[in-house]
């Protein structure tokens, strides 16, 4: 198994890389010897660059270009997320200081640790996955973790002011409908549908917990060796306190799986459709087990969650077809979108979260 490997700076995404060595020098005690910058190939959002001097490795985070979605990108606030949480939550890298400072690279970003350890991703070669009996400890470890993370006591560590969980279902529905119709490049009925429906269906009943909001496998570190055990868990950019319920269908919504659709599963999105892996029901029982929270109303957060990630995909597209960037993972992104609004419709039109096709 390769860790995941940083490589040469994607064209339009270069730092300054003189003034940034001048400004860590000044905060932080580094090596005297040559400074390298190289680019985390992966990730359609915030971008994630390599520090290197010598032996002694750091990460810098970063919005993307074009990008104006504050709430999404904003890196002061990851980086208070990630500070606050280190006294109650091993799972996560150090960090180490945070820059406004729009002189030094034209943006404001965060450095942290360097976790060492194993990402899988949708694109992973075959030959470097495990096999389906530990991929089946793997998933289980997932739900796991991520109950974990919504029964930490974020009051202790001062982030009870991190969000607003009252009204938050309703206030996500009618967020997310916003920003894609702000986003949109093309009219698509059957989105329209499915953020109608959600619209009309919003429970009445919030729960809630210190939430993630994008927990899939791309974000999670798995130590090198056999055991395979989660180091660490990365992305904080749009954590909150909110309903854990949506937090699950947002995972949910990225769970593609076996049985799914040529369509979906040819995006090569998550390792999730790899055998051994729980499917999305097994996935909602095992963490009902743990939280002891309802599933009857699971159909409308699966729905949910494939609605949000349809927007943060559209978001990106919009960028790329308005010429904001011209990274060019984006140029068909726009079959994703399509992709996942045939999906939301045929789960709440069947009400039911696998077998929709």
């Amino acid at each position: 198994m390769k860790r995941d490997k940083a490589g040469q700076i994607r064209t339009g995404q270069t730092l300054d890389v003189s003034s940034l060595e001048t400004y860590l020098r000044s905060k932080m005690e580094l090596p005297n010897s040559n400074f390298e910058v190289l680019q985390f190939p992966a990730g359609y959002s915030n971008l994630t660059y390599l520090l290197r001097w010598d032996n002694q490795e750091f990460v810098l985070r970063r919005p993307p270009h074009g990008a104006k979605i504050k709430s999404g990108h904003d890196m002061g606030r990851e980086f208070k997320i990630l500070s606050g949480l280190q006294p109650i939550y091993p799972k996560i890298p150090r960090t180490y200081l945070f820059c406004d400072d729009l002189s030094v690279i034209d943006a404001p970003f965060y450095i942290m640790e360097r976790l060492q350890g194993v990402i899988f991703r949708g694109h992973t070669p075959k030959e470097q996955l495990p096999a389906p009996a530990q991929m089946q400890m793997l998933s289980n470890e997932f739900v796991t973790t991520f109950a974990e993370i919504h029964a930490l006591d974020y009051h202790s560590v001062g982030l009870e002011n991190l969000g607003r969980p009252d009204g938050y279902v309703k206030r996500q529905v009618e967020g997310w409908t916003k920003r894609y119709i702000n986003a949109k490049t093309a009219d698509i009925e059957t989105i329209e549908k499915v953020y109608t429906w959600l619209n009309k269906n919003i429970p009445k009943k919030n729960h809630t917990a210190f939430i993630h909001n994008d927990f899939k496998y791309d974000n999670i570190i798995f130590s090198q060796d056999d055991k395979l055990n989660i180091k660490g868990v990365l992305d904080w950019e749009m954590a909150t306190i909110g309903d854990p319920l949506m937090d699950l269908g947002t995972t949910l919504g990225y769970w593609i799986q076996e049985s799914d659709p040529d369509f979906m599963k040819k995006s090569n999105m998550n390792i999730s459709i790899e055998k051994g892996n729980l499917s999305r029901s097994e996935l909602v029982h095992k963490y009902a087990q743990i939280t002891n929270l309802p599933m009857d109303n699971i159909t409308f957060y699966y729905v949910f969650g494939l609605f949000k990630i349809t927007v943060i995909i559209q978001q990106i597209f919009y960028r790329y077809n308005n010429g904001f960037t011209t990274d060019a993972r984006f140029k068909n992104l726009d079959q994703a979108v399509i992709n996942y609004g045939k999906m939301g419709l045929q789960a709440f039109q069947k009400n039911k979260i696998e077998n929709l096709f």
